[in-house]
């Protein structure tokens, strides 16, 4: 007879389910094999229950007791079946893996507008307490940017602010991986660095369309303002933002007017944000 004291307990009473949804808070990625495994195991239960009620008579020695302690050896059968593996815990591993990692690439920025569904699996992005915060923490490395191309700080914090929703919703890879792009650079051909691979809208023909394209990706938030720099200050396109003074919204034409992104109304909306990046980095 199997050892009922080494088998674990399906998670099917108060203290195994309790402890099943401790471990998942402390080890998610522990805890989704645990719960395939309990999956499997209660699919095995279910099965061995209907082979026995489907056999036929009745056994004249059966009573409540016995079908008891035969309810739990199928339990712990079960539970010993599925911690060997047959196969259908890891289906289920690999089918919720698969799903999160759809899921973190239609969670990244969308690139015209800054706008994205609900932030997840963001353990790998710094997290934010809101806008000011996003001011404050991006900042330094604004003001450094801000010397190299002749604009104002917020002009840079405001759009890094457009592109990733105050912070909330920074570019990830499929594992979850912060790129630092806050500015939704994409990874053309002369590009050599780490890139990423996002779903993203551009706007064809004036109509807003879904597509997976690649975008750089950077170590530290200082390598991405500083990338930033170049690409504004070097590229003769975008001539219009680098001389734009103090003017915002003769910075945000000159971004749009170089094609820095599809979006037709992008220029209105960097020129509100960067306005707000400028109230409050007043009060920071």
């Amino acid at each position: 007879m199997l050892p009922v004291t080494t088998a674990p307990s399906l998670a099917i009473d108060a203290q195994s389910l309790s402890a099943l949804k401790k471990n998942a808070k402390e080890s998610p990625q522990q805890a989704t094999r645990q719960a395939a495994t309990q999956f499997e195991a209660l699919f095995m239960n279910m099965l061995l229950k209907s082979m026995r009620e489907a056999l036929p008579g009745s056994d004249p020695l059966s009573s409540e007791a016995t079908k008891t302690y035969t309810g739990m050896l199928d339990a712990q059968m079960s539970q010993k079946l599925a911690d060997k593996g047959m196969g259908l815990a890891d289906l289920i591993v690999k089918h919720l893996e698969r799903g999160q990692s759809k899921m973190q690439s239609r969670l990244h920025v969308d690139q015209t507008d800054g706008a994205a569904a609900a932030a997840a699996m963001s353990a790998a992005a710094p997290s934010t307490s809101g806008p000011k915060d996003f001011v404050a923490r991006m900042r330094t490395h604004a003001e450094d940017a801000a010397r190299s191309l002749g604009v104002p700080a917020h002009f840079i914090v405001g759009q890094a602010a457009l592109e990733t929703g105050w912070g909330k919703h920074e570019i990830k890879g499929a594992d979850g991986s912060n790129s630092r792009n806050l500015f939704g650079i994409k990874a053309g051909g002369n590009w050599t660095g780490k890139t990423v691979d996002v779903l993203t809208t551009e706007y064809i023909n004036g109509a807003p369309r879904k597509i997976v394209d690649k975008f750089r990706a950077y170590d530290s938030y200082a390598e991405a303002f500083g990338d930033y720099a170049k690409l504004i200050g070097r590229n003769a396109r975008y001539s219009g933002a680098a001389q734009a003074g103090q003017d915002a919204g003769l910075f945000a034409r000159g971004l749009a007017a170089g094609g820095y992104a599809t979006d037709p109304r992008y220029a209105d909306k960097l020129t509100r944000v960067i306005q707000q990046a400028q109230q409050l980095q007043s009060s920071v």
